[in-house]
């Protein structure tokens, strides 16, 4: 994409307001912490103090809006504690401009590295820096700066204490993670009615995993409906695919086609049920409607085969789901992973190995968040640099506007640089036009601040540039509390924006991290995953032991990352002004395909494979572990071709596939062996060779759909 098209796409991206995500009754709470500190502050102390108390409870306010899983008041008292450290050490270095510039910069460097720890981190510890440009210029001696450290800590207090006094949707944000799988999967049922190729996004999954990790005090807290609840539901999602797809489920068309379209309308309504019940915690009630749908027919059954052995697996879910429905409250204590429906999240005391472990995996120079902290802490220390040679009072907002805008990826960065300007811009004007004509004293100027507060909260996940407006104007009343000039200061203001954001873009275009020369690796790592996930389907049939069937789920958990590895590179990299001169996005696309085609057929797999205490237990299935090996060493050598630009070439698969077959006396389909399949539809056996022989074919026809892509 040139530059003019990409910098098009990334402006118009900045000014996209996201009205869904408006959340009044959390802004109104943490414009309310703000009014608390900012007030209480004022009346007790300095309009200098104030300020430090506002912009410690700003915030930390801020912090409890980023989405994590984590206990809100966890996040304001991070974040404050970060914010009091961070303006206590940069004052005491501000008496020697040589030295605060390293100490920022160093400062800015380790807040870059946070985004290793995720978003969350990024942003809190991106704060800091920006709060100690500001407060350090407030205090005067040591005692004054370690009273404001003290008050900018009280303000991260207040917000977690009116977290846990005015509660706004406990387990809000775990339940609607939860409650979106569900009906991400009620989605897949309808679509599965009408195409029995339907593709699924496994976004909504990942999300609810990642919600369900908890700590060991949110564990016992959690509500039981919150509880064993997901697991399940991940377990239906191959059984459907396997019930609609005509390969290997129900009949392309007549009374079996029917017949599945009824259970997957049932399934639909029954799984939105229980997102509505999640959501909201209250009991709900499955129509009887939905139950009759899925009765055996007074005519008898009409699936055969796996087709039916499908249905009925689902229909037990089904059923499962529903009756969790009645009496939420009855979910006993539970022990398993798999039962109790979350995973262990270190402590907040148990996080310093994480985060050694995290900062170490991206110790290298190709690793985007060691880039993005080079960058950061360069421009911050660089910025303050340029500020203290000019003649301004305040010469920080040019280092805090690049530091603020900086992000590890194109897009953002330069999306939100466009917004942050713009809006600082904006919020500067509007301000100091309400001050001139107006006057108001200190007082006002606070409340002023308060409802700039309260409009950036409101707009904290619908605007990037409406919400800097917003805090810019209320920076301006805060430091307009003390009555120094206001025109000047505004032209100042305005210009130092420019000069941050210009800063932060040139940084990014002199030193980048372009995601579009990731792509190989990031298909690679597709590849193998996927490999690996279809490579442990196949060896469950060889080896049906415990150790086996874990694989099965680890592997699969490991490609939906690798996919969406892949997915949000491929997204950065198609508004970047760069292409890759080797890989081309034709050929991406279409092995994207193959191996969403790979992947489905793996789940196919998981699907016919009996549950561990059915009777009579699986019986091995000879070849099937060693073929499995040859799908993960060919599937792992295919990804370092793909590493190295090289053309990918997967024979040797079918070539041990039809040996395999020959061994079993079964041999493959003659011909395309899709046609084969919807040709024998339905009818076909539930013997264990058999079903994974005729879907290990499919796996070698995808195999060779991303030969095909990436073989030229």
């Amino acid at each position: 994409m040139p530059w003019t098209a990409a910098l098009k796409s990334t402006t118009r991206s900045a000014f996209t307001l996201e009205r869904a995500y408006n959340e009044p009754k959390l802004a109104l709470r943490g414009a309310l912490g703000v009014a608390i500190v900012l007030f209480g502050a004022l009346a007790l102390g300095s309009p200098a103090l104030a300020t430090s108390a506002a912009l410690g409870a700003f915030i930390a306010g801020t912090a409890t809006f980023q989405r994590s899983y984590r206990p809100r008041p966890v996040l304001a008292l991070g974040a404050a504690a970060g914010l009091s450290t961070s303006t206590f050490i940069g004052y005491l270095a501000s008496p020697w401009p040589v030295l605060f510039v390293l100490v920022l910069g160093l400062w800015a460097f380790a807040a870059g590295l946070a985004w290793a720890l995720g978003p969350t981190a990024g942003v809190v510890a991106s704060t800091t820096v920006s709060v100690m440009l500001v407060v350090v210029s407030l205090p005067s001696s040591i005692p004054q700066a370690a009273e404001h450290a003290g008050v900018i800590a009280a303000g991260g207090i207040v917000q977690a204490l009116l977290v846990l006094l005015l509660p706004v949707r406990r387990w809000g944000a775990q339940r609607d993670a939860l409650a979106d799988a569900y009906a991400s999967m009620a989605d897949y049922a309808r679509r599965l009615r009408h195409d029995p190729f339907a593709p699924f996004d496994p976004e909504a999954l990942m999300t609810a995993r990642t919600a369900a990790a908890l700590t060991r005090g949110q564990a016992r807290r959690r509500p039981a409906e919150l509880g064993g609840r997901r697991n399940p539901m991940e377990r239906m999602r191959p059984v459907m695919a396997a019930l609609a797809d005509p390969r290997v489920g129900a009949a392309q068309e007549g009374p079996e086609r029917d017949r599945a379209r009824e259970i997957l309308g049932a399934a639909a309504e029954i799984l939105d049920v229980v997102a509505r019940s999640i959501r909201t915690g209250l009991p709900t009630e499955v129509s009887d409607r939905t139950y009759r749908a899925l009765a055996v027919p007074a005519t008898g059954p009409v699936l055969t085969g796996p087709a039916r052995q499908s249905a009925l697996l689902l229909i037990g879910l089904l059923a499962d789901a529903a009756d969790s429905l009645e009496a939420p409250a009855a979910t006993g204590r539970e022990t398993s992973a798999d039962e109790v429906g979350h995973l262990p999240r270190p402590s907040v005391t148990e996080m310093l190995p994480v985060a050694g472990h995290a900062v170490r995996r991206n110790w290298n120079r190709s690793s985007p968040v060691l880039r993005h902290a080079l960058r950061v802490g360069a421009v911050a220390a660089l910025g303050e640099t340029i500020g203290l040679q000019l003649p301004f009072e305040h010469g920080y907002w040019a280092p805090l506007t690049a530091v603020m805008v900086m992000r590890p990826d194109f897009s953002q960065t330069y999306s939100r640089g466009v917004a942050r300007i713009a809006g600082t811009v904006l919020g500067v004007l509007v301000a100091s036009v309400v001050l001139l004509l107006s006057g108001p004293g200190t007082w006002v100027c606070a409340g002023l601040a308060v409802a700039c507060i309260a409009g950036a909260y409101t707009t904290i996940r619908t605007g990037y540039a409406v919400m800097s407006a917003c805090v810019t104007g209320y920076v301006v009343f805060l430091l307009a509390m003390d009555g120094s000039g206001v025109f000047s200061t505004g032209e100042q203001r305005v210009g130092q924006t420019l000069l941050g954001g210009a800063l932060a873009l040139a940084a990014y275009a002199v030193f980048p991290t372009w995601q579009t020369v990731r792509l190989p690796d990031r298909l690679a790592a597709y590849v193998e995953a996927g490999g690996r996930y279809a490579a442990a389907a196949v060896a469950v049939y060889g080896d049906p032991s415990a150790a086996n069937r874990r694989a099965v789920r680890e592997t699969l958990l490991d490609h939906r990352q690798a996919r969406a590895d892949l997915l949000t590179s491929s997204q950065q990299a198609a508004h970047e002004p760069v292409r890759h001169r080797g890989l081309r996005h034709s050929q991406v696309t279409a092995a994207r395909s193959a191996m969403a085609a790979l992947g489905r057929t793996a789940l196919l797999l998981e699907a016919h494979l009996p549950a561990p205490q059915a009777r009579p237990p699986l019986e091995p299935v000879p070849g099937a572990a060693r073929f499995a090996g040859v799908l993960r060493e060919e599937t792992a050598r295919a990804a370092q071709a793909v590493r190295l630009e090289q053309p990918v070439d997967l024979g040797a698969v079918r070539l041990h596939y039809d040996a395999w077959a020959l061994e079993v006396a079964a041999p493959p389909p003659a011909g395309d062996a899709t046609d084969a399949a919807v040709t024998a539809g339905a009818g076909a056996g539930t013997d264990p060779a058999e079903l994974v022989l005729r879907d290990a074919g499919y796996l070698v026809d995808a195999l060779e759909g991303l030969q095909k892509a990436l073989g030229d």
